[in-house]
């Protein structure tokens, strides 16, 4: 009791900060990095308006087999870059938070890349229906096959969520060893 006969209240222990929201972060960045490197620049698949000339909006036609056209497509598969880049960022950013103000408590490294597996999935699942489908400023490859790739590309994302999901739920949240303040490998 304190000196007011009010019972003294023991000050409770914040519950560390989940880490969903900064692997969901990253896997969005990430994912956007592959698709961007891969799909954009070393298989030159598609650029961010290389389907502008038959689009659901109109941005204009900015055909990649033109000068001018090829520029503006670099300058946007810019931008989508420095937005993959900027999430990788606060991903990085909101984690090294979480971690630093949850000192004895260690997650499992499944943990972490089951939530950046979901977020590279909810970004292939996001941006293939708006890009692809909805505003249709870009398809995965253009032609024959579009539909089909455009479809095994929401596929692949929503196999990446559920991986993701998986994984993430068979790592473990334990208490760090007080010991050495090392804390568990996964």
């Amino acid at each position: 009791m304190s000196h007011h006969g009010a019972p003294k209240t023991q000050r409770q222990p914040t519950l560390p900060r989940s880490i969903t929201l900064p692997g969901v972060i990253l896997g969005l960045g990430l994912g956007g990095f592959v698709d961007g490197i891969l799909l954009h620049q070393i298989l030159q698949w598609h650029h961010m308006l290389s389907s502008s000339a038959t689009a659901n909006i109109d941005v204009g036609s900015w055909p990649v087999t033109t000068v001018h056209g090829l520029q503006m497509n670099t300058l946007w598969d810019g931008f989508f870059h420095t937005f993959t880049w900027l999430a990788v960022l606060i991903g990085l950013g909101i984690l090294y938070s979480r971690i630093a103000g949850s000192r004895g408590r260690v997650w499992t490294s499944r943990v972490l890349w089951g939530w950046m597996l979901f977020g590279w999935g909810l970004f292939n699942v996001v941006e293939g229906v708006i890009d692809h489908h909805v505003l249709g400023i870009h398809h995965v490859v253009s032609g024959e096959f579009q539909t089909l790739a455009d479809i095994l590309f929401l596929v692949l994302g929503v196999l990446l969520m559920v991986g993701g999901w998986l994984l993430q739920r068979s790592g473990a949240v334990r208490p760090a060893k007080a010991a050495d303040g090392v804390g568990p490998r996964a």
